[in-house]
């Protein structure tokens, strides 16, 4: 196993849309908006010729709130957090044995493994939360040829029950 692994993050706008998407719609908050959405499409398709123009609307609307509002505000949102400063900087987070090393800007910090709190597996990014606050962001494009090596150490040295999706 490799002892030492070193990537530089730079965020796109597109990976910050992604990572907010994954909150917005996880857990129960992801069921009521399916919910809700699925039934304001059943409504709006088995009643259609018993609607008011004003309830087809409303109904149209509904639907429209999560698969299409709720996506591009949550666009607009992260394209300007992107063009911040901070944003703008690369970030270098190193994995070793003894946990991460993260530094941007001359200043560093290091966490011990049982310092970091969970490691999420997504389709397009590992997110490592450090607390219910704070996560770090690791597109798998970023993670190029080393995924494995790096999914294998995280196994070794996270506990199981601080993984989801591994």
């Amino acid at each position: 196993m490799t002892k030492e692994m070193r990537f530089e993050v730079k965020l796109t706008a597109k990976e910050l849309w992604q990572f907010s998407m994954y909150h917005a719609n996880a857990g129960a908050t992801g069921l009521f908006n399916l919910i809700f959405t699925a039934a304001a499409l059943f409504l709006l398709v088995v009643r259609w010729g018993t609607l008011t123009a004003a309830y087809r609307l409303l109904l149209f609307g509904c639907v429209l709130i999560f698969t299409v509002l709720q996506p591009l505000l949550l666009y607009g949102k992260v394209r300007r957090q992107a063009k911040t400063p901070a944003m703008a900087e690369p970030m270098y987070l190193t994995f070793k044995e003894d946990g991460l090393k993260v530094e941007q800007h001359g200043q560093e910090a290091v966490f011990a493994w049982n310092q970091m709190g969970r490691m999420d597996k997504k389709p397009a990014m590992v997110v490592l939360y450090m607390d219910r606050v704070h996560a770090y962001l690791l597109p798998r494009k970023i993670l190029g040829e080393q995924e494995e090596a790096f999914l294998d150490m995280v196994k070794t040295y996270l506990p199981k029950e601080r993984r989801k999706g591994f």
